[in-house]
């Protein structure tokens, strides 16, 4: 039995922010419902590739998940949710604040059904603010949030990243933290909540090593000026062959093994701007290759900077399980949280569109 078997969602979310989180809960065990438009389908479906008509990332978001499909306008549709909360006592959403409501599946309308009811709401400004109906997107939360002003290169400006930092750390997994702590809050008092999470919010909240210091006197930082974006020699380094280095050793410790790998242990007391030019000197000197062999046995916080194929086949994610088979041939990323040092087997594949209607409305006693 999995740590989460019991919990039951309804999952009204699309796109990354609400599918990431249910998929989290999904491979704990939790029982999870995506309630889905039967001909507004979720865009993700259709990105490629496609693997038996739906896309890689769908599958991989939707995984250990069962497809309602049901138009919301439907008043019809709307009866078949009250009797799904007969059971099912926990929503996510991702609609803008509102659109719930008008479709009379708002959290103070279910609560009615279900007054134990947890209701997890993700928004790009939160369900109150001056912001709380303005579109929005990953970019823009990191934005608003300061994340940008100190992200990238002097010489370039901000950069974009190819993680959706504000949809996963700043939805995603607030939604599952505030999601658990209402589970055990129930538990504990009967009570459920509505949960509100605010990517923007939640961006902002991401910084805890420079937020505070520039609340309280500190001058802001910028691009390159702080030692861990860029200011120091904590950073990345280009090889010879057009790849990269990825150098952590900032205590002393594993800054001298790092200039004793590189044959310059008579520059460690350079100051920080001059030392990063000499490393970036000798690491265009050789391949990526030969700096992967050089640093292996070192301690020294230094490893290549790898592209997602190359990383599922690192020796490090090889030995924790982390790529496994879905449905034959399909390689998926497998869960990352383990319990008593045993891996977590992937669940069964995602839905395909309101393949599962049938079993639950029979289940429903409504077919």
């Amino acid at each position: 039995m999995k740590p989460l078997t019991g919990l039951k969602i309804l999952d009204f979310s699309t796109l990354l922010p609400g599918p990431y989180a249910t998929m989290l809960l999904a491979d704990l065990g939790g029982d999870v419902i995506r309630i889905e438009s039967p001909d507004k389908p979720d865009i993700v479906r259709d990105l490629e590739p496609q693997i038996e008509g739906q896309s890689a990332a769908f599958r991989y978001l939707n995984r250990g998940k069962r497809s309602l499909a049901l138009d919301l306008k439907n008043p019809n549709s709307i009866e078949i949710v009250h009797k799904l909360l007969e059971e099912f006592d926990i929503v996510v959403e991702q609609f803008r604040p509102g659109v719930m409501a008008k479709l009379g599946l708002g959290y103070e309308q279910l609560k009615q059904y279900k007054p134990d009811l947890i209701y997890c709401s993700i928004t790009g400004y939160g369900q109150d603010g001056e912001y709380a109906d303005r579109a929005g997107h990953d970019i823009n939360y990191l934005a608003l949030a300061g994340i940008s002003s100190h992200t990238g290169r002097v010489s370039s400006g901000p950069c974009l990243s190819g993680l959706q930092m504000a949809d996963l750390a700043g939805g995603s997994q607030p939604a599952v933290i505030g999601i658990l702590s209402a589970v055990i809050h129930r538990t504990r008092t009967g009570e459920g909540a509505h949960i509100d999470i605010s990517m923007a919010d939640n961006c902002l909240a991401l910084q805890p090593l420079l937020a505070p210091g520039q609340l309280n006197g500190a001058s802001d930082e910028g691009l390159e000026t702080h030692f861990l974006n860029g200011g120091g020699f904590y950073d990345y380094y280009p090889t010879r062959d057009g790849r990269y280095m990825a150098i952590g050793s900032l205590e002393p410790k594993f800054k001298q093994q790092l200039l004793e790998q590189l044959n310059i242990s008579e520059l460690g007391a350079l100051d920080d701007c001059t030392l990063k030019d000499k490393l970036q000197e000798r690491f265009l000197s050789a391949d990526q290759s030969y700096w992967i062999e050089k640093f292996a046995a070192a301690d020294a916080c230094v490893e290549p900077v790898l592209s997602i194929k190359q990383a599922a086949e690192h020796p490090l994610f090889k030995s924790r399980d982390m790529v496994a088979h879905s449905n034959g041939a399909e390689l998926q990323v497998a869960p990352a949280i383990r319990f008593n040092g045993h891996s977590n087997p992937l669940p069964k594949p995602a839905p395909l569109l309101g393949c599962d209607n049938n079993e639950i409305l029979k289940q429903l006693e409504l077919l």
